[in-house]
């Protein structure tokens, strides 16, 4: 029972894993003009997108200023994940 809630722990975590990476491609894409925000589709994208990080990211971005102007939130939460999932990983699953 632990191990298959340890599994769908980590599958979430990994989840929102990509989630951040494709909102960090996109940010990315956005700010090179690739993507056009004022495109409908792409608005609504990014709006999911950022509605599912923004409660994570907001509580740190108190506490994190951007460095150089860059947001580094992102990295925290991926390092945090990562670090979540071994833990999951060498407590429930194994």
């Amino acid at each position: 029972m632990l191990a298959s809630l340890g599994q769908l722990l980590v599958f979430l975590l990994d989840v929102f894993f990509w989630i951040i990476i494709i909102q960090v491609v996109l940010s990315w894409l956005i700010a090179f003009d690739v993507i056009n925000i004022k495109n409908p589709q792409a608005r609504n994208l990014v709006a999911l997108i950022e509605k599912a990080t923004n409660p994570i990211y907001a509580p740190l971005r108190r506490f994190i200023p951007p460095i150089a102007g860059i947001d580094i939130t992102p990295i925290i939460v991926i390092f945090a994940i990562k670090i979540l999932q071994g833990l999951i990983i060498s407590n429930l699953i194994y």
